[in-house]
């Protein structure tokens, strides 16, 4: 009974800090009780098909239990933080975005997370959110959950330098990955500025200032379209990501 008891305390404890995290079901926008529900079910589900390493509870301390608890805690953690930093980079290049269309200042109450956003980073992440769970993205977490416990069972330790590696790479990842796909945004102000810089020498009399300003946020518009496929693209290669940098 009490190899029962700690095993699927161990389990839980993964599980709910995984989707304490984790994009989506880890949102505010997600009610409290079908959090809790799912991850019952999950813990119960993963308690029985999970090996268990914990060894003998009746000669394991209650020391030794609480840091095999914090243990699956901080790996739970380690999980969904990589996948939180791979998630950002569809916002992150919406920002990046944004500032070159000059509309920093226009931020809004994001309904999915219940924080202040940037409204083309919550367009492009909202579109982004719909083309992942129309391709059976949410499957993917799942699976993550399920390798997580063939590469470490429940009462095993990873070694900390591999859970580290994974969240920093992940970090370097989100900031490469938002700008290769704010590239081609990129290049189109970059064209913007030079042509602008050319008419303020050929014209002075322009106000460039004045002009500036509508033709960022006209370009900007424009080229959101172009931008789409991009992030279709991204759903693709965001389990690419996954594979290569969740520690299991």
């Amino acid at each position: 009974m009490l190899e029962k008891l700690l095993g699927f305390a161990m389990v839980l404890t993964r599980i709910s800090a995984f989707f304490l995290l984790l994009p989506v079901f880890g949102w505010k926008i997600v009610p409290v009780r079908i959090k809790v529900a799912l991850v019952l079910l999950l813990a119960i589900f993963f308690s029985i098909i999970a090996p268990d390493q914990a060894g003998n509870p009746k000669q394991v301390s209650l020391l030794k239990a609480i840091l095999l608890i914090a243990n699956e805690a901080i790996y739970g953690f380690a999980l969904g933080l990589v996948i939180v930093c791979i998630f950002s980079v569809i916002q992150l290049a919406g920002g990046i975005i944004e500032r070159e269309m000059g509309l920093t200042m226009a931020q809004i109450l994001d309904p999915l997370t219940g924080e202040e956003t940037e409204t083309l980073g919550s367009l492009l992440e909202t579109i982004f959110i719909i083309l992942f769970l129309s391709a059976n993205g949410h499957h993917l977490f799942l699976l993550i959950i399920s390798r997580s416990y063939e590469a470490f069972p429940a009462g095993s330790i990873p070694t900390i330098s591999i859970l580290a590696s994974g969240i920093i790479k992940a970090g370097s990842v989100m900031f490469l990955a938002s700008l290769r796909l704010a590239a081609p945004m990129l290049a189109a102000f970059l064209l913007l500025l030079v042509v602008l810089a050319v008419l303020a020498r050929t014209v002075p009399e322009m106000d460039i200032l004045f002009i500036s300003m509508p033709l960022r946020v006209g370009l900007g518009l424009l080229m959101v379209p172009i931008f789409l496929p991009i992030i279709s693209g991204f759903v693709a290669e965001f389990a690419d990501w996954l594979g290569k940098l969740l520690p299991l």
